[in-house]
């Protein structure tokens, strides 16, 4: 038994934030969907229409400044919901790269919220959000490239490799954990900070839950962590 896990100095440095939890078994992942492609293109073309000036909404000032306050630039290295409203804004599309992962790019765009998710079965130990020291160890998505965070980033991590499967809270993912149409067990992470309060985090985690059962044949288990419960215990 595991365990994933919010280290209490992530809530003390910033409170109000609130991590909805989706734990998923049986999964049958697909290269492409045309019902999951018809949801993100409308949820582009929404966001499109928005225009740049979603950039500067409540949901994304709140992300900027949790960045800065860890020590981030959130213009060179923009939370994960930013660069997908980025990309749409500017009349940009985000590819499909297979149907779970377009199931959180819908959510996201659809709530303003990021959203992430890992392979478990490539992670040894528990899966931690805290504060990096600097030692463990980062690959880029689709990269070779070894680095070490910043200290004092808040990353992503597998407590017994120390291999980091995102960098800057959501900004980058680990290439190791990466979801492939191969993968079987999964934990995703629907984030809030600001006014993407305990609530919406709830109907966006069950929203994407209800969706990954549908198209994606999924057993999935949800929860929520946040100041008063921190940790829970999973039997992947």
């Amino acid at each position: 038994m595991r365990k994933i896990i919010v280290d209490k100095e992530v809530f003390e440095k910033f409170p109000g934030f609130n991590r909805g939890i989706i734990v998923i078994e049986n999964l049958e992942n697909k290269d492409a969907e045309s019902e999951i492609q018809k949801m993100l293109d409308e949820q582009m073309q929404k966001r499109a229409g928005d225009g740049e000036g979603v950039l500067q909404s409540e949901f994304i000032k709140a992300w900027d400044d949790i960045y800065v306050k860890f020590g981030a630039n959130p213009n060179k290295f923009p939370p994960s919901i930013k660069s997908l409203l980025k990309r749409v804004s500017k009349g940009g599309q985000i590819p499909f790269i297979n149907s779970v992962v377009a199931l959180f790019n819908i959510i996201s765009l659809k709530y303003l919220i990021p959203c992430g998710g890992d392979d478990v079965d490539t992670i040894k130990g528990n899966l931690k959000l805290g504060i990096a020291k600097g030692d463990e160890d980062f690959t880029s998505l689709g990269s070779t490239e070894l680095e070490n965070p910043e200290n004092g980033e808040v990353i992503y991590f597998d407590e017994v490799t120390n291999n980091v499967m995102c960098r800057r809270w959501n900004w980058r993912n680990g290439d190791f954990s990466k979801i492939t149409t191969s993968t079987k067990k999964i934990v995703i992470n629907v984030d809030g900070i600001g006014p993407a309060n305990e609530t919406l985090i709830v109907e966006a985690r069950n929203e994407l839950a209800d969706l990954l059962t549908k198209y994606c044949g999924a057993k999935c288990q949800t929860d929520l962590l946040n100041s008063e419960k921190s940790e829970i215990e999973i039997a992947l």
